[in-house]
């Protein structure tokens, strides 16, 4: 989840069968008590016609709360100085990095990095559309260490400069789901 109208469609539902979970995070739901197996297989059709998906397997999980942290720092904080991911992840997550980029590798294909690239070039496509930031700032603020290596990223991405891409305007973005 990465907008509040998600969590409040993810409260309806499970409110809908009769609870009220403890919170609802970017991806999470702690509720004090577990459905029972039909009411949960009902939860996720419901969640599954809204776009969303019930995650149960602990290494899914995993990679979740991951995806969930890099997309909460990326587009949702403001990055004051460069980060280090690994050490960021490791600490938030409370395990060991290399067995997190592991499992990552495995199930999704690609790696951490890969995925904070894209995110970071998703959320560089958004800011370029708004036209209110230069290239420069908007580099900063995603924790490049330079306007160059936010370009050669983004033109390795999606085929164009951050430049060509502004004078496209807002066609080309892409929902995170779908990253």
């Amino acid at each position: 989840m990465v907008c509040q109208r998600c969590i409040d469609s993810v409260l309806e539902i499970f409110s809908g069968y009769g609870f009220d979970p403890d919170k609802v995070l970017l991806g999470e739901v702690h509720l004090d008590m577990d459905p029972d197996p039909i009411t949960l297989e009902n939860i996720d059709r419901d969640l599954t016609s809204r776009g969303f998906e019930l995650i149960n397997d602990e290494e899914s999980q995993w990679i979740n709360r991951i995806k969930s942290l890099i997309i909460d720092r990326i587009h949702h904080s403001k990055v004051d100085e460069p980060t280090s991911w690994s050490e960021l992840i490791a600490s938030e997550l409370g395990k060991d990095y290399a067995g997190l980029s592991r499992l990552f590798s495995q199930k999704e294909g690609h790696t951490i990095e890969q995925f904070i690239i894209r995110q970071k070039v998703e959320r560089a496509k958004e800011l370029l559309t708004y036209r209110s930031l230069s290239i420069k700032e908007i580099a900063f603020d995603l924790g490049y260490s330079s306007p160059a290596h936010l370009s050669t990223q983004f033109k390795q991405v999606t085929g164009m400069t951050p430049s060509q891409f502004r004078a496209l305007g807002n066609t080309l973005r892409t929902s995170l789901d779908q990253l």
